[in-house]
């Protein structure tokens, strides 16, 4: 039982972070729920986590009267969740969705032969782009062998399997 705000907040320093190191562990159930990005449930454990530390850290260590004492609590925890929230969880989430490269991006793109496409079978051709290189399956478009080394054009992708078509670069003028 909870008899003055200090328990209150050591209390609420040590649910909250037994919370959060479940959200940590179980945090793939949270994804799928539409929540405003205010709502994540990581930025409202983390504010109450920093609310009720500093809460108990003013009460214990201060002369400042509770209410002031909750008062400066949720502001200085309402910061640093902002902080959190703008510099490090927003940032984050972009980072992962702009490494994707998706089949349709490929389309048009040049890549190498690493392994050969004959004219009726599979060879494989590497892609470079900013983030990385990555290899994938190829067939030749227009059904005919494509040599090792040689630079393509991607013309289609269908299941996974690059239609490639070699690339003759020629300069205009």
């Amino acid at each position: 039982m909870v008899n003055t705000l200090q328990d209150f907040f050591l209390y609420g320093v040590i649910i909250s972070t037994a919370l959060t190191f479940i959200l940590v562990l179980f945090n793939d159930l949270f994804d799928g729920l539409l929540l405003p990005p205010f709502l994540n449930p990581v930025l409202v454990l983390a504010f109450f986590s920093i609310f009720c530390g500093i809460g108990y850290l003013f009460i214990a260590f201060t002369s400042m009267s509770p209410l002031l004492a909750t008062i400066f609590s949720a502001i200085i925890s309402f910061m640093i969740v902002a902080f959190i929230h703008v510099f490090i969880l927003v940032p984050v989430s972009t980072a992962q969705e702009s490494l994707v490269i998706t089949e349709e991006a490929l389309k048009g793109r040049l890549g190498k032969v690493i392994i050969s496409v004959p004219e009726d079978g599979f060879g494989e051709v590497l892609i470079t782009s900013n983030s990385g290189s990555f290899s994938k399956p190829a067939v030749s478009f227009e059904k005919e062998p494509i040599p090792a080394d040689a630079e393509v054009l991607i013309i289609d992708i269908q299941n996974g399997v690059l239609y490639v078509s070699p690339y003759e670069n020629s300069n205009l003028g």
